[in-house]
């Protein structure tokens, strides 16, 4: 008896197990020069590292207005993180809809877009809320919301759209997405320690968050122009 997937992933063999079927899925992984695939592994290393960052600076942010308290710090955690786990299924939902390096490329244009009302609109936006949510719990969660849950989640739609894009090959699938999982991981606690131990010191909150901007804007540019000129799914030649 056989249980198969959208792509046939599994077979149920016997009644007893299941078992991984070595099926190659409808569209190539990125291929051929290391540049392009060091990209997707920097692009999901770079979305951890920046969110993460934001998540810490969001804090500081709100401060001001609604103070420090745990549960202001609750209220960002959980804006953070629903708007990670939407961005997971967002991202991954797109990557099965012919998936390419210049689509991707996209991600950090529009993470850079989303994160700056951030920048430019936080203090105004905060005393108007403040005004008119007099519980600081809930005008911290509506805040927090307003500012950071769209480039979250757009930054969440980077590790699923690229696990597809390393992989063409379901048996391996495990080992691209524990290696893309740890690099973007890794990110993170580079973003959290370096944000921190040392940007906060040496920068202002609005200066670190157009820096970020700046360099997902470069990324995404980068990666988009790379795949006009060929570096893109399967249409160069896999260097030996």
């Amino acid at each position: 008896m056989s249980l198969v997937g959208e792509w046939g992933l599994f077979q149920y063999p016997s009644g007893i197990s299941f078992r991984p079927a070595p099926t190659k899925l409808p569209f190539p992984a990125v291929r051929g020069p290391v540049v392009s695939r060091f990209l997707v592994f920097f692009i999901a290393g770079w979305s951890g590292f920046s969110m993460m960052a934001v998540e810490l600076l969001s804090g500081r942010i709100l401060a001001p207005s609604f103070g420090n308290s745990i549960q202001v710090w609750g209220a960002v955690i959980t804006v953070f993180m629903v708007a990670l786990s939407v961005g997971y299924l967002v991202g991954g939902r797109l990557s099965v809809r012919e998936p390419s390096l210049a689509k991707f490329a996209l991600i950090p244009l529009a993470t850079a877009a989303a994160m700056t009302p951030a920048a430019l609109f936080a203090d105004p936006l905060m005393d108007r809320i403040f005004d008119l949510i007099l519980d600081p719990r809930y005008g911290a969660l509506t805040a927090a919301a307003l500012l950071f849950f769209l480039p979250t989640m757009v930054g969440g739609m980077a590790s699923p759209y690229a696990v597809r894009l390393l992989v063409d090959d379901c048996s391996a699938s495990g080992r691209h997405a524990g290696f893309l999982f740890f690099v973007s991981t890794t990110g993170s606690a580079a973003g959290t320690i370096l944000t921190s131990f040392y940007l906060v010191l040496i920068m202002g909150v609005g200066q670190i968050l157009w820096s970020f901007i700046g360099v997902s804007a470069a990324l995404g540019i980068l990666t988009l122009a790379l795949s006009l000129f060929g570096l893109k799914r399967g249409t160069v030649p896999e260097e030996s």
